[in-house]
């Protein structure tokens, strides 16, 4: 809907999309609680790289760039990436059995810092080669 050629304006992308945001975020907190939440944010500075190669890279799919579109547009767009890539995590330490254990934990953390910094640079890579 953001990147649409005639799509609704931006306050309705705001209010359509942060409202639905908003309810995600008080689930989010009732089911995971405020130190597993944390995580998200850190998602959120993380996958700023990300998620801005992996929309300049679709984008690029029909002839636009990212930095064709106001930061106003890809805020939506950005906070549902970082509320997935959220619940991508915490299915990562659930299959791993690491959620109650340190060590491991500490792993599996660098381990998708790591990962995703790798798959972002890759498609970032691809997004400037077109």
């Amino acid at each position: 809907m953001a990147y649409m050629d005639d799509g609704p304006g931006v306050f309705f992308l705001y209010l359509h999309g942060g409202f639905a945001c908003l309810i995600y975020l008080v689930f989010y907190l009732a089911i995971f609680g405020p130190d597993r939440v944390r995580w998200m944010f850190i998602n959120a500075a993380l996958g700023l790289f990300g998620i801005y190669a992996q929309i300049d890279l679709i984008l690029s799919w029909f002839g636009k760039q990212a930095s064709d579109y106001s930061a106003f547009v890809h805020a939506i767009p950005f906070f549902y990436y970082v509320l997935y890539t959220f619940l991508i995590h915490q299915m990562l330490l659930d299959v791993t059995r690491s959620r109650d254990n340190l060590n491991r934990r500490r792993w599996i953390d660098t381990f998708y810092i790591l990962g995703s910094l790798g798959i972002y640079g890759f498609l970032w890579s691809q997004g400037r080669a077109d």
